[in-house]
């Protein structure tokens, strides 16, 4: 697999609690943070071991084969949240790329964040 990127940022609660969030992001009574554009598609959870990885299908059909890795660890009273988007198959132009990290990026650290009340 060829890492396209990854960021690590803090998360106010504890890795449970992180990890709960990324494997049912749909779950009854959370905070809905999960909101997919038209170009994208529900991830399905390949692999997790709670309460410190998960790891997920593609969110772009286009992108069949890429994968999302989620590793936390507990970090100053919260977690830390890194994601690394990974891909057996060709590394995407410079603008297709841009465009997938930013989206992970603020789809974890903005709309992720924000459900916690950060």
């Amino acid at each position: 697999m060829i890492e396209l990127g990854s960021r690590e940022r803090p998360q106010p609660p504890p890795p449970l609690v992180v990890w709960e969030s990324l494997t049912e992001p749909r779950r009854p009574g959370a905070r809905q943070w999960l909101e997919l554009r038209r170009d994208e598609i529900e991830p399905r959870i390949l692999r997790a071991v709670r309460p410190d990885l998960v790891v997920w299908s593609s969110l772009w059909p286009d992108r069949p084969d890429d994968e999302i890795h989620f590793d936390i660890r507990p970090a100053h009273g919260g977690s830390a949240l890194r994601w690394t988007l990974l891909t057996p198959g060709e590394i995407p132009d410079s603008a297709v790329l841009g465009h997938l990290r930013h989206r992970l990026n603020f789809l974890i650290n903005a709309q992720l964040r924000f459900s916690y009340g950060q």
